[in-house]
């Protein structure tokens, strides 16, 4: 028995009818945790009540997570992987999700995502200033190559859903203008100190279910990813203030607010008292209204986890990644 009735977590309806569960467990380690730390942490997860589990094959720990997923009853799980940069070539996608299935031990996926809208790939650990060799920017008549083969994978039964990550309103736009199936999930940085508000905006509108990582603030986000400039969500005054309100940590706070906001948040830790915690989070005593709007005062759109290493040219900002002057840069 979970210690965590699973039916009391609650869902999201995509477009296609399904539910998925608006919380579940992300599964990067970055470079702080090895592939069995993660899988134990899967095995809890699935021991306090978790269903949904957020993969992807560049984490390095789908085979280990495999293990623990065997002879689960597949119909409770969501489990979702992703298509990594150097897989963008349209002869390698399906080899990429036949890898990641059979890592995972699975005969399908509920969702598979194009991880980055980039082709360039970065070695484990690379820095910040790293640039992949024929490293190059957006190119849609690519990526709609790419896409026309995930659009294959749901024909074929492999996938139930085909969706994006890390992308923006502009490559959206073209993206929805000519897909045949459109993206049914985007994965995106969302915390209360970045809320995106525009781009969530438009995908819920458009009947796109965003996914939140990094829900807390990423405290354990790589190093090349930290700037002096970053702010820290569990230590912003009014979360601080609405967790003792609640008798909770800032973290619990954080997992509410995206949960009640309408995201899916996807927290992770490999510890049991915090999935618990966060899981816990969900399913009884909710933010008040006057909590919710208060937190959302607190959006200092400090992106985190800023991509510098998917850029294609020396002396870029990684502004250029994220097309804030509503253009793509070339």
């Amino acid at each position: 028995m979970a210690s965590i009735d699973p039916g009391l977590v609650p869902v999201r309806k995509l477009s296609s009818g399904a539910t998925l569960p608006a919380i579940g467990l992300g599964t990067f380690g970055s470079d702080r945790h090895s592939p069995a730390e993660v899988a134990k942490a899967v095995e809890w997860a699935l021991e306090v009540g978790y269903r949904h589990f957020d993969c992807a094959s560049v984490y390095g720990n789908e085979a280990e997570i495999g293990q623990v997923l065997d002879g689960f009853p597949r119909e409770e799980l969501w489990v979702t992987s992703k298509l990594w940069n150097d897989k963008h070539d349209p002869k390698d996608v399906r080899p990429a999700c036949l890898s990641s299935l059979r890592d995972l031990h699975l005969d399908y996926l509920d969702a598979y995502l194009v991880h980055w809208p980039f082709p360039n790939h970065h070695e484990p650990g690379a820095s910040a200033a790293s640039r992949a060799p024929g490293a190059r920017p957006y190119v849609h008549e690519e990526f709609m190559a790419t896409w026309r083969e995930m659009e294959r994978l749901v024909d074929e039964g492999l996938v139930r859903h085909i969706g994006t990550s890390n992308m923006t309103i502009p490559k959206m736009e073209l993206l929805l203008r000519d897909a045949r199936i459109p993206p049914a999930v985007n994965e995106m940085e969302l915390h209360p100190h970045f809320q995106q508000p525009e781009l969530f905006s438009y995908l819920m509108e458009r009947g796109i279910q965003p996914i939140g990582f990094a829900p807390i603030g990423s405290p354990e986000r790589p190093e090349r990813d930290r700037t002096p400039q970053d702010t820290v969500d569990i230590e912003d005054p009014v979360i601080v203030q609405v967790a003792r309100r609640h008798g909770a940590h800032p973290a619990v706070v954080c997992i509410k607010w995206a949960v009640q906001r309408g995201q899916v948040p996807i927290p992770f830790s490999v510890r049991r008292d915090h999935l618990e915690s966060n899981l816990q989070a969900v399913v009884a005593d909710p933010l008040t209204d006057d909590e919710m709007l208060a937190i959302a005062g607190t959006d200092r759109g400090d992106r985190l986890v800023k991509g510098q290493v998917f850029l294609w040219k020396q002396g870029q900002s990684w502004e250029d990644l994220w097309d804030l002057d509503g253009t793509i840069k070339s």
